[in-house]
């Protein structure tokens, strides 16, 4: 790839987004495109088509979707399915319309059945039913991969498809609400702390940078104690959600950045299947650690990283999701790339970038 070569990063400030932006800022790209959902909505098939039309990017990463943690996904179902399948029938369309030479879609491992055979290899796909909770999503998902293999086999076109396990990271969105498993630990067990601690100019803070429910730090602090309450959160003890049992794959976003990066610049569609098979299919790739660990644990090196001594608890009438959730990595190791950042260390770094009170 040329490194000025025009490049569209769709959803650039995202988590993923803004860390592929930033990787291939280090790495000499001087031409990237980005722009805000303010700036371009990617539901609006018009405006999708006219912003190719005058930008006319060469490469694409399709780095934007609607995302959120097992509570949102399961209530927003239909926000979920609708919303990612139009961003990418859009973007990938005007793609192929306009001649851009590679296309980079991000998936996720969730595409995986619920009851997949562990670690889950690229083959897993479609062979059983899916994690209810997640399934619109991952429909959508599943629709993006297929779209960008059914171009490829068609057309000739280079879009590959990489399925990112559990992200974390710079930019990660700590919103209680909605936010993945991990950041919403961390910022449970920092409130905890807080509570437990009575600093509670710490919990107005917070507060005020990431209001909960529209409760800001503003509030009496009788209203702060009741909505943090419904989160679990309380001056005694923090309960997640689930029985902690469940076991999970993590990587680093800004590892995943470095992963897309190399899979844009070394890997092309022929790449991604075994020519001697009779069908060409599942040829996205799966981009993980090929490490697990369980909630609980996970919760507990928060707890030692933020050295919370309050009670840590776990409500087991909340769903815990799939069990299990393990990406068989080996066809990302035979393409050339491995990651280095373990756990313990992504915890604390996220950590000490939460305490940098950025949104």
């Amino acid at each position: 790839m040329d490194k000025n070569a025009k490049i569209y990063i769709a959803g650039h400030r995202g988590l993923v987004g803004s860390a592929i932006w930033k990787n291939m800022q280090q790495k000499g790209y001087t031409n990237l495109i980005g722009r805000t959902h303010a700036q371009l909505d990617l539901l609006d098939a018009v405006a999708v088509r006219r912003f190719f039309d005058e930008e006319q990017p060469e490469y694409v990463v399709l780095a934007a979707a609607h995302v959120g943690g097992i509570m949102a996904n399961n209530t927003y179902r239909a926000d979920f399915i609708y919303e990612n399948l139009q961003i990418q029938q859009n973007v990938i369309g005007e793609s192929f319309r306009h001649g851009v030479k590679k296309l980079l879609f991000l998936g996720s491992t969730c595409i995986y059945p619920r009851e997949a055979p562990q670690p889950m290899s690229e083959d897993t796909l479609l062979t059983s039913p899916l994690e209810y909770t997640n399934e619109p999503y991952a429909i959508a998902k599943i629709a993006g991969l297929k779209m960008c293999e059914s171009f490829n086999i068609q057309y000739g076109t280079n879009y590959i498809a990489v399925m990112p396990t559990n992200l974390y990271g710079p930019r990660d969105n700590f919103h209680l609400e909605n936010s993945h498993v991990l950041p919403a630990m961390i910022r449970k067990i920092y409130l905890g702390k807080q509570l437990f601690d009575g600093n509670w100019q710490a919990v107005r803070n917070d507060l005020n940078l990431r209001p909960v429910e529209g409760v800001d730090g503003e509030a009496a602090q009788e209203l702060i104690l009741n909505v943090l309450a419904k989160y679990g959160i309380t001056p005694q003890s923090v309960t997640l959600w689930g029985t902690g049992t469940p076991v999970r794959e993590f990587l680093w976003s800004e590892e995943m950045a470095d992963a897309s990066v190399f899979v844009l610049e070394n890997i092309d569609f022929k790449d991604t299947y075994d020519p001697t098979q009779q069908h060409i299919r599942n040829c996205h790739i799966n981009i993980g650690t090929g490490k697990e660990i369980s909630i609980r644990d996970v919760a507990h090196l928060i707890v030692d990283t933020i050295d919370y001594r309050g009670q840590l608890l776990f409500d087991a009438s909340k769903p815990d999701g799939t069990m299990r959730k393990l990406t068989d990595v080996s066809k990302l190791h035979a393409l050339g790339w491995h990651h280095s950042i373990e756990i313990d260390e992504g915890v604390r770094r996220l950590y000490e970038w939460y305490l940098l009170g950025e949104k």
